[in-house]
């Protein structure tokens, strides 16, 4: 599935590039290019700020353009797509005094985190965002996207909350009762290390990608 992603990707963006060596840096372009030779390619450092000019140049003036269709083996992109679980989540929290939601976050994906590795369920995707219910719009939006990594908020809120609604987004390699089962327990150990903060579970889905059946499909073309 990732390497038809590639396949099908207008420009490729190598980004967290300060993560790499020159020589690995140097090494992963050249296999890209060797691989998808007609695809542009990138590289981004958001944290250091650097090539983001020109990606974001690229976006705002380039047109997409036609490409030859892609050809698609459907019975293997199911299997691939039956290795991951898929997880969307609404959690309540509640304090009797202000917490910092910030902190709560980090500790929340840390104890998931934690449990996802005893349980061999690597992360694909583990996004949690809390809206609280003070304030005009702010948000803390946490990322972790492998288990060798540390979670890092991208959105900080500048204040304590008393209050607010938490989503959670999670895809991982692993059954979609492996990760519910690892969320439920890392709520209320979370939640302990928070003096008064209690949570409430108000919905919860899980389950794995269905089979894809294309209503069109395009006929390949010598």
């Amino acid at each position: 599935i990732y390497r038809k992603q590639l396949e099908e990707a207008d420009l490729l963006v190598i980004t967290k590039s300060e993560l790499l060596s020159p020589d690995q840096l140097a090494a992963l372009q050249e296999v890209i290019q060797k691989e998808y030779p007609e695809t542009p390619v990138l590289t981004v450092s958001s944290r250091q700020g650097t090539g983001l000019e020109a990606w974001f140049h690229r976006i705002e003036s380039s047109e997409q353009g036609s490409k030859t269709t892609m050809e698609v083996d459907y019975d293997l992109y199911a299997e691939g797509e039956a290795l991951l679980g898929w997880l969307n989540a609404t959690v309540m929290l509640q304090s009797k005094i202000d917490f910092d939601a910030n902190a709560f976050l980090k500790t929340l994906a840390l104890e998931t985190q934690q449990r996802l590795q005893e349980r061999h369920a690597e992360i694909a995707h583990f996004k949690m965002t809390f809206s609280p219910d003070s304030g005009l719009g702010d948000i803390a939006v946490i990322n972790l996207v492998r288990n060798d990594f540390v979670p890092e908020l991208s959105i900080q809120l500048e204040h304590p909350a008393s209050s607010g609604q938490l989503i959670v987004n999670l895809r991982g390699e692993g059954s979609p009762e492996t990760l519910s089962e690892c969320l439920h327990s890392a709520l209320p150990v979370a939640a302990e290390q928070f003096s008064g903060l209690s949570v409430s579970l108000d919905h919860l889905e899980q389950f794995r990608p269905g089979r894809p059946t294309p209503t069109h499909r395009d006929q390949l073309t010598q």
